[in-house]
């Protein structure tokens, strides 16, 4: 039986890999997993990258960041899966949240309404030279970060001008914003729906409404590692894939939520938890088939793509956190690695994409595509502004967003 250390951070999109250890999967490919939870992002990234873990629950952008020169260790980090897609949402204050109501309606599911509600707010306090609002992002490098900034840019809110963005752990937000320490945040389940329950905010939109079938974390490992462990690592992959297929199953989100409100792993009331498993969240709002606030396995959920990867990049970019140049777009796009996922995956039957990259935005609603298999559904994968990445025009969309 080979040991593997897996770090962890207590949110709902660390189902995949909590589901391989405790339904048999990994320990039925040889595969016995220590799974250790982490207090912060940047310690998950530490441990990772001096070798206290061999693979780890990682946010997408952090290869990326750390492939580009941009954390404290020289250590090549790369993401050979994706743990599901969407799973975060963007959560308020009572106070703005009332406020937005007043200036305008909209619903968790319309992003743009909800943006242009927001940018109501924001306007009015800069006209009466209050403080600015407070936002917080689990990470610089988070999708979540990239995220918030693309909405509130997008519905005409400058970041960093009109509005102030901070860094907080996931488990730190609810009590953050009870404190009056932030206004709203950006987070993953169940931070979002623990303070909706407490009564101190409500949830204003999600992420997939923002961007459709959107990437949020990926199982992360040091290069090396990977390399040395190329078996391993196959095994590996197999495990989470079956995991995600029990995971995306209805029958089991009972159990599935159960199991992660245990103490040794989100240590959250079962009720919290369910409505994100279950294609809502606490709100009580349904977001139907085509907009699932998390998806663990179907529309390719486990897949890395690399335009995913390119579209963290350019974000990486707008937002100063890398200069942009040829070498910087293929250090990028190959922090993520679907040939390990082909290779492991594709002689098991599984719907492995034949493609490295799509174009994102330009599906608007399920399509069938062909695969290495049969058939996958793909989409819809849409910005809530109607833009469109392909990954083969990334100077000109580098370009618009300047």
């Amino acid at each position: 039986m080979i040991e593997l250390t897996a770090g962890f951070m207590p949110l709902t999109d660390c189902a995949i890999l909590i589901i391989a250890k405790e339904q048999g999967f990994a320990e039925a490919e040889g595969i016995s997993l220590d799974l250790v939870r982490e207090s912060s992002w940047a310690n998950m990234r530490d441990r990772l990258s001096i070798g206290q873990f061999d693979i780890a629950h990682s946010l997408a952008p952090m290869p990326l960041a750390a492939n580009l020169g941009l954390t404290p260790f020289d250590a090549k980090l790369i993401a050979p899966m994706a743990l599901g897609l969407g799973g975060n949402a963007i959560t308020v204050s009572n106070t703005v949240f009332d406020a937005m109501r007043v200036a305008g309606a909209f619903s968790i599911t319309d992003a743009a309404a909800a943006g242009s509600a927001l940018g109501a707010v924001v306007n009015e306090r800069a006209g009466v030279q209050g403080k600015r609002l407070q936002f917080g992002v689990v990470h610089p490098f988070s999708v979540h970060n990239y995220e918030l900034r693309y909405w509130l840019s997008a519905s005409g809110i400058r970041p960093d001008i009109d509005v102030d963005i901070v860094v907080l752990p996931p488990q730190l937000m609810a009590d953050a914003l009870a404190a009056g320490q932030v206004d709203g945040y950006c987070v993953g389940e169940p931070w979002n729906s623990v303070a909706v329950a407490r009564n101190v905010a409500k949830i204003v939109t999600v992420k997939a409404a923002i961007w459709s079938s959107s990437p949020e974390k990926v199982l992360a490992m040091r290069e090396t590692w990977a390399g040395e462990n190329r078996d391993v690592v196959g095994r590996l992959l197999s495990s989470l894939y079956a995991a995600a297929q029990w995971c995306a199953d209805a029958e089991n989100s009972p159990v599935l939520a159960e199991i992660l409100a245990r103490r040794e792993y989100l240590n959250q009331d079962v009720t919290l938890l369910e409505p994100a498993l279950t294609g809502s969240i606490l709100s009580g709002a349904k977001l139907g088939n085509d907009l699932p606030f998390f998806e663990p396995y179907a529309r390719a959920a486990t897949f890395p793509w690399q335009s995913h990867a390119l579209w963290l990049y350019t974000q990486m970019v707008r937002w100063g956190h890398v200069v942009h140049e040829a070498g910087n777009i293929k250090i990028a796009a190959e922090s993520f690695r679907p040939d390990i996922y082909r290779e492991s995956l594709s002689a098991s039957g599984a719907a492995v994409p034949t493609a490295n990259s799509k174009v994102e935005g330009a599906l608007a609603e399920m399509t069938a595509v062909g695969v290495s298999a049969r058939t996958l559904f793909l989409g819809p994968d849409g910005f809530f502004d109607r833009k469109v990445f392909d990954p083969d025009e990334i100077e000109v969309y580098i370009s618009a967003q300047k």
